[in-house]
């Protein structure tokens, strides 16, 4: 039987999808990428799940493309490749927040995946490379969701020299939010996912609107668009249980 690519799995209002392919460092193939996308597109439509967690099988979490089968080309069995690009924005546009729990090595297109994800968590030995360059070609499409968090002046310099980082650079040069021992990144993926779930639903989902839409209005525009959505949110059933469970001295109805 086939070995799953990717592996889904409800947990703790969580859904953990893990990539599979530890015999290839969890690269980047089109089977992957495909599975990944459909479980991205599962998880999002499960009203039980309130975040999602991605991570790897084996030492690695993922080493970029797969070299033998790259994200886009054919698949076994055929059917339409999904390109990489599209699991990125899916990513990004997702209404509930998508942590990368980076176990081990992340190179490449493995980078992307970081970049993507709203909270990012490493264990501190792991390895982050912009490995292109060694083979002759650019991080091009990662570019997209890596440079507004690693910036010019640090991308020049990683992209350029496909330098070997750990996680606790990654967490320096603002790729990762918390790296922490190897042995402990389970349960502190475990802890960022109870933290969400206290959160209400549409707060965390007006939460990553807010932060995407935001920073590209003028200030005018931006304080007259947070202004309305603050009395919205307020006025929302949503809002108004969270205050009257505060009042109350309640957890609120979204707190299993």
């Amino acid at each position: 039987m086939e070995t799953e690519a990717a592996i889904y799995k409800v947990k703790n209002q969580a859904a953990w999808i893990t990539l599979n392919r530890p015999e290839n460092r969890n690269a980047l193939s089109a089977g992957l990428v495909n599975s990944l996308y459909s479980h991205l597109q599962k998880a999002l439509a499960d009203e039980q799940v309130r975040a999602i967690v991605i991570t790897g099988t084996g030492p690695a979490f993922c080493a970029g493309a797969d070299l033998k089968s790259p994200p886009g080309s054919s698949i076994s069995g055929g059917g339409k490749a999904v390109p990489f690009a599209d699991v990125l924005k899916l990513m990004l546009a997702a209404e509930k927040p998508v942590i990368a729990a980076v176990n081990g090595a992340a190179f490449g297109g493995g980078l992307g995946l970081v970049g993507a994800a709203d909270i990012v968590l490493t264990s501190e030995s792991a390895q982050f490379s912009f490995s292109e360059v060694k083979l002759g070609v650019i991080p091009a499409v990662i570019s997209v969701v890596i440079l507004p968090k690693l910036g010019k002046h640090l991308a020049t310099r990683l992209f350029m020299t496909g330098e070997r980082f750990n996680g606790v650079a990654a967490v320096q040069y603002g790729l990762a939010h918390i790296a922490v021992p190897d042995s402990a990144l389970s349960a502190a993926v475990e802890k960022e996912v109870e933290a969400l779930a206290a959160g209400g639903p549409a707060a965390i989902r007006a939460c990553k609107q807010l932060i995407r839409d935001i920073p590209q209005l003028g200030t005018d525009a931006a304080f007259k668009r947070a202004t309305a959505w603050s009395v919205e949110m307020f006025e929302s059933d949503e809002g108004t249980e969270g205050m009257a469970a505060f009042r109350e001295k309640r957890k609120p109805s979204w707190i299993e």
